[in-house]
């Protein structure tokens, strides 16, 4: 197996009074074929992607990956959220911590609350996204269809088909992208990812390698 290089840090916005902490992990030789950036849910953090493992896949598969501590939350509690849970948070916010990461192009894979950040970036900056990674985010009711296929981002949406509230409405509104492509987990909940990490990683290395 190829070698990976782990390491944490924090990058500093300036719309934030505080850092934000993050975790990092690359190939420790060869190129970097893609940057790819993992948001969180409102129960998790960085933390989950490096414990089932995410992390280490993606740089296996010679990506550079940065999961962030979104703010109010994780290691990143002292820096203040730019929008209320449920809100949508300033497009801007993920251009300038994806620019001051040096991540751009870039995939976003985004669970459940980081909707509210990456549903907006999406929309008024896909020319910086190089892939999309839905998994059940929050605000897809926030755009209407014709909003959603005006975005030709390629999309991977992934759900598990026992979460049968923001899953299935996710879903609903998301397959207006004009993009996609939908993995359903079996037997996974909410944190499909975490249910069942195999076909989790299997499912985003497959489309990662066909962009």
């Amino acid at each position: 197996m190829s070698a990976v290089k782990m390491m944490e840090g924090s990058v500093q916005l300036e719309s934030l009074k505080a850092p934000l902490f993050y975790r990092q992990s690359e190939p420790a030789t060869g190129e970097v074929k893609m940057s790819v950036l993992l948001l969180h849910g409102i129960r998790f953090s960085s933390e989950n992607w490096l414990n089932i493992g995410t992390l280490d896949t993606l740089a296996k598969a010679g990506c550079r990956a940065v999961a962030i501590d979104l703010p109010a939350l994780g290691r990143s509690k002292s820096a203040e959220a730019p929008a209320a849970v449920g809100e949508l948070a300033p497009a801007d916010f993920l251009k300038e911590l994806c620019g001051q990461l040096s991540l751009i192009p870039v995939v976003v894979i985004s669970p459940s609350l980081s909707g509210m950040y990456s549903l907006p970036f999406l929309h008024q900056h896909q020319n910086l996204i190089r892939a999309y990674v839905p998994v059940a985010p929050i605000c897809t009711d926030k755009f209407t269809a014709e909003q959603y296929q005006s975005v030709k981002v390629q999309t991977l949406i992934v759900y598990g088909d026992q979460d049968t509230q923001l899953g299935e409405q996710s879903l609903r509104n998301l397959s207006n992208l004009a993009n996609h492509r939908v993995v359903v987990m079996k037997g996974a909940g909410h944190p499909c990812y975490l249910d069942d990490p195999d076909t989790w990683h299997k499912a985003l290395t497959d489309f990662l390698q066909s962009l």
